[in-house]
């Protein structure tokens, strides 16, 4: 089945909020997916998927390129020789995030078993249900002070572990990362930073492997302008996602998500037994 633009498009404007939004994309993209019959990777256009994922990834690079920059600018520093007593919070803080990516080795014994679960829109119902109470709790944690500069690699060790629950089709990684950075004390807009810049790494590594996967599968080049379409719409919905939840980290609470999260989850499980 050939990727239309209208199919880009809609996919693309799922992928982009719903990937920062804590909300769960892998989920939004199966219910739509399963439902509605709109083309997908496992259906030849794994470079799609692909390049939507890119095209978030982009997103956060434009949304926190200063801190990227200043992560870049430090590690050089220190491999050159920097003075000691100075202190390098970004570099520390790129530390903090590839700890909590190595955790991502604790799914791959299971990672077959999962991607299955993409195909059953009960179950990610079900899932969507309990990231709506995960949360409705979130809101209530008291507000912690950690960053970067007393954040203790344990609790990038734990946020990881939540990294890794959160690929279950459902679960939304934002979400859970954000809860798991609350949990361990973050200051709450430190916690949505840490759970963005902490998907660069996983995000890009996965990218790599499934490049070369799409490429020894086949490419539909005739779908080629409609993928680069839902390309720029993921990375511009994205941005426009990112800011949002910035803003409502500084400014007010994720409640909203939480019944958002559960009126999809029950919708999903009706749908799918009426269809």
């Amino acid at each position: 089945m050939r990727v239309t633009i209208w199919n880009a498009v809609i996919l693309g404007l799922v992928q982009g909020l719903a990937e920062f939004l804590p909300i769960s994309s892998s989920g939004h993209l199966s219910i739509i997916s399963n439902l509605f019959h709109l083309s997908t990777a496992e259906e030849g256009h794994m470079l799609f998927d692909v390049l939507l994922h890119l095209g978030t990834l982009v997103s956060i690079c434009v949304c926190y390129w200063k801190d990227l920059m200043q992560m870049l600018y430090e590690l050089l520093s220190m491999a050159g020789g920097g003075t000691r007593q100075k202190r390098y919070p970004a570099a520390r803080l790129f530390l903090l995030i590839i700890v909590s990516t190595a955790m991502l080795v604790l799914v791959m014994p299971v990672k077959d078993m999962l991607e299955k679960l993409y195909y059953n829109s009960v179950f990610i119902g079900v899932m969507l249900i309990l990231c709506g109470f995960m949360l409705y709790v979130s809101d209530r944690m008291a507000p912690g002070k950690k960053t970067e500069t007393n954040m203790s690699f344990l609790d990038a060790m734990l946020i990881g572990v939540a990294q890794c629950v959160a690929v279950i089709p459902g679960i939304s990684r934002s979400g859970t990362t954000i809860t798991a950075g609350l949990a361990t004390g973050l200051r709450r807009d430190f916690a949505v930073k840490f759970s963005f810049l902490m998907s660069v790494p996983a995000v890009l590594a996965a990218n790599i492997l499934s490049l070369i996967d799409a490429f020894q599968e086949g490419v539909d080049w005739s779908s080629l302008p409609a993928y680069f379409i839902g390309m720029a719409v993921a990375m511009v919905t994205g941005v426009i996602a990112i800011q949002l939840i910035r803003h409502i980290s500084e400014n007010g609470r994720f409640g909203g998500f939480a019944y958002y999260c559960w009126v999809v989850g029950t919708l999903s499980i009706i749908l799918t037994m009426i269809f």
